[in-house]
């Protein structure tokens, strides 16, 4: 087994819950059909199916799925990744930035004001310090797994103010429920999916996609997962998905590095989790 995925597999559980907008998705998906997702903590694979899709979740991480089939049963969890946000959240105190000034700013729903706002009162020289201290290449190989810093672009930092500028500026936060997780920490309630319509697997996910039938699927969605991969991967991915895909099939990968072309840099602003700096989306 190589190291990066023995690496994954014995992380632990890492994602209680996912900074990805599954609602562009459901834009961009066939409107019925068989979705391959990455599980991660579920969020994506829940609603989707909620929505009336046939989800196949994998995962080589078993916490991360063990995590999913409990969530499927109604039960929920914090990982590992969870907790370190929630400890800068808590540094963000050292900044000025209170619950009822966070509040206050979660309550708005016009973008030009929520932008003024994060210009004026939350995007402080005290805050650029304290963050490029949390996200410095240091910090971020002491407390998270190698593959999962490796994947931060130099300079995050100042990256990650960009997006959030950019984010705040787009969608309206009273109706962003990523907004309220990323600075409050309050998530919403996980959709119901019917029974059965999540089929959760521990697998690496080309690995999965070479087993199924040819032409087994309608879309994609694949979180980050070329973040921490090599380009052998990568081919190897790409083939077993063009194996997989049903014509005219969907894909969509996120990656917090910078956008290669202004088409995901598009898509990025879309997703209402602020995070992502490229979204392709694109046809198997």
């Amino acid at each position: 087994m190589p190291a990066h995925d023995t690496l994954w597999r014995g992380a632990g559980l890492m994602f209680g819950r996912m900074f990805e907008d599954w609602s562009l998705e459901a834009r961009v998906f066939p409107p019925t059909g068989r979705v391959f997702a990455i599980a991660s903590a579920g969020c994506t694979a829940m609603a989707l199916a909620a929505k009336g899709y046939e989800v196949t979740a994998v995962d080589l991480n078993p916490a991360q799925v063990a995590f999913v089939r409990a969530r499927l049963q109604g039960r929920d969890g914090v990982g590992s990744v969870d907790r370190r946000i929630a400890q800068a959240r808590g540094a963000m105190r050292l900044v000025g930035w209170t619950t009822r000034l966070l509040r206050e700013f979660v309550s708005l729903d016009d973008p030009a004001t929520q932008h003024r706002f994060w210009r004026s009162r939350l995007d402080t020289r005290r805050l650029r310090v304290v963050l490029a201290a949390l996200l410095s290449p240091i910090t971020l190989r002491l407390f998270y797994p190698a593959p999962l810093a490796r994947a931060v672009p130099a300079g995050f930092a100042a990256i990650l103010r960009r997006r959030l500028d950019r984010g705040f500026s787009t969608h309206p936060n009273r109706t962003n429920p990523y907004a309220r997780l990323l600075v409050l920490g309050e998530p919403t309630p996980a959709a119901s999916p019917p029974s059965g319509a999540v089929h959760v697997v521990e697998a690496g996910a080309a690995e999965y996609l070479e087993t199924c039938p040819a032409q087994s699927f309608d879309a994609f969605t694949l979180s980050n997962i070329l973040d921490a991969a090599d380009a052998s991967y990568a081919r190897r991915l790409d083939a077993a998905i063009a194996r997989a895909a049903r014509p005219g099939a969907v894909v969509v990968m996120r990656s917090f590095s910078e956008p290669p072309t202004p088409d995901e840099e598009r898509w990025a602003q879309q997703d209402r989790a602020l995070l992502w700096g490229s979204i392709k989306v694109s046809t198997a």
